[in-house]
């Protein structure tokens, strides 16, 4: 697993080097992070721009993640997603339970503003989810006429 960790102040940042976060490179980055948190990081920004691809299993390891911080008053935060990565995020909810940031530099912002409340969506990926759920939409009334 090709990752970089860096500190800025008192935030642990975590560049995912790799173009797929999938089930076989999941342990080793689960391991990583996990040490980040027992070496005391309570903060922590995790960077996907370097990622084009996410499956289930790495967003079920996003959310353990975000519980190993919270179970130790922490926070995770996501930045950089890539169009199709931000899509699968938006799509099974996450973004409603982790803030979404742009860019890395308004994630590192964020931890100065209170925390995120559950239905709080970044405007820029609302956009994109709203043009799938219309997507969605215009292919399952084509497909419903035809029947």
């Amino acid at each position: 697993m090709q990752l970089s960790l860096e500190k800025s102040g008192d935030v642990r940042i975590v560049r995912v080097k790799e173009p797929k976060l999938t089930y076989p490179v999941l342990s080793s980055f689960f391991i990583e992070v996990r040490q980040c948190v027992e070496d005391g990081a309570r903060k922590m920004v995790i960077d996907l721009e370097a990622v084009t691809y996410i499956d289930s299993a790495a967003i079920g390891c996003l959310m353990d993640i975000r519980r190993l911080l919270e179970d130790r008053d922490g926070a995770v935060k996501l930045s950089g997603l890539q169009p199709r990565v931000e899509t699968m995020l938006f799509m099974t909810g996450v973004h409603k339970i982790v803030d979404v940031h742009g860019k890395e530099a308004e994630a590192l912002a964020a931890f100065g503003r209170p925390p995120k409340r559950n239905g709080d969506a970044p405007s820029r990926a609302a956009g994109t989810v709203s043009a799938v759920r219309s997507a969605l939409g215009a292919n399952l009334a084509k497909a419903s006429e035809g029947s």
